[in-house]
């Protein structure tokens, strides 16, 4: 990779990259790198490859980069890649990259999340979905105009299983032990998704505080190529829940309701049924689908298999403590 890096940073002009090229902590899907090259630091992305074979995912990083542009415009806090020959998206040897400038600040642990941080998230979250945008290329998020939901993007859990139980794989016990509340899961997520309001905004689903860099206490955005048009009730709904503590089972109402505050001091559409669409918590199954996958070996290498062994652990447990705080959340949100 260092030699890859090194011929992309020659042809576009940024320098000769000074060794090593340093991995960093990223998300679990694409690897990151800290890069010095021509005197200045950068941070390079090198997106998954087995994800950039999707049909569609072009259009989707499209669309994500268009939509990048917007938010700058419109002065929200984020790192966006550079534009150099007039696109974003960099291709070397047959390898994908987003080059950005190296932002100083750190990631909160998951567990040191503040309840003013929340409310700063909270925030920029709303004013993301108040940016008065619309596409005329895009079409309505099926999730807003439709109540209904296509079989094919429902999860099979129980041919995931059948699948694991075949191969003799790790994950299969677990597997098998809460196919139920699987099932509970994907019909709460259905059922949720057709109560939604008809609104469509500009969403980062992916805001969760991963993504989010603070410097002098004041928060940026990263990792921005999850960007979209979409139902902006589900989407905080999600994102309320995860800088509360729901991704590590560590749930605190406090956090929830500071970054609903934030939220509405920027967005307010009037919405306020978000126990009826608590369904939308279960949004993890869509996640635990993916890395079923890879833990079944559908990835680049073992490495990545193991990832997802790990987060298939990880996400069933996600889901179990969902299940077990709902009924107190839902007493929250009325």
């Amino acid at each position: 990779m260092t030699e890859i890096i090194g011929k992309l940073f020659g042809s576009r002009g940024l320098g000769e990259v000074i060794s090593p090229v340093i991995p960093v902590s990223g998300g679990f899907m694409h690897k990151m790198y800290k890069v010095c090259a021509g005197g200045k630091l950068y941070a390079v992305k090198h997106l998954n490859s087995e994800i950039m074979k999707r049909p569609g995912v072009m259009e989707n990083y499209e669309k994500a980069e268009k939509l990048e542009k917007v938010l700058e415009k419109n002065s929200i806090p984020i790192v966006p890649a550079l534009i150099i020959n007039n696109v974003k998206m960099q291709e070397q040897d047959g390898e994908y990259f987003y080059i950005f400038n190296w932002q100083e600040g750190s990631i909160t642990d998951w567990n040191a999340i503040t309840i003013e941080q929340c409310r700063k998230a909270g925030n920029i979250q709303g004013k993301i979905h108040a940016i008065d945008y619309s596409d005329p290329e895009s079409t309505k998020n099926t999730e807003v105009s439709e109540n209904t939901e296509q079989e094919s993007d429902i999860p099979d859990f129980k041919a995931l299983t059948l699948e694991a139980k075949t191969q003799d794989n790790e994950i299969y016990p677990l597997l098998a032990e809460n196919e139920s509340l699987l099932k509970y899961a994907v019909e709460q997520m259905v059922s949720a998704r057709k109560k939604l309001p008809d609104i469509e905004t500009i969403i980062d689903d992916d805001m969760d505080p991963k993504n989010v860099m603070w410097y002098n206490d004041d928060p940026v955005v990263i990792d921005l190529e999850c960007l979209d048009h979409g139902n902006p009730v589900s989407s905080v709904i999600q994102l309320s829940l995860q800088w509360a503590g729901v991704t590590t089972c560590s749930f605190d109402p406090e956090k929830m309701k500071a970054f609903f505050e934030g939220y509405h001091e920027a967005y307010d559409n009037g919405f306020r049924n978000y126990a009826e669409a608590f369904g939308l918590a279960y949004t993890w199954v869509e996640w635990l689908e993916y890395n079923i996958g890879r833990a079944l070996g559908k990835c680049a290498d073992e490495d990545e298999r193991c990832l997802g062994v790990s987060e298939v652990k990880n996400t069933v447990a996600r889901i179990k403590y969902i299940r077990d705080i709902e009924e107190s959340v839902k007493m929250l949100m009325r």
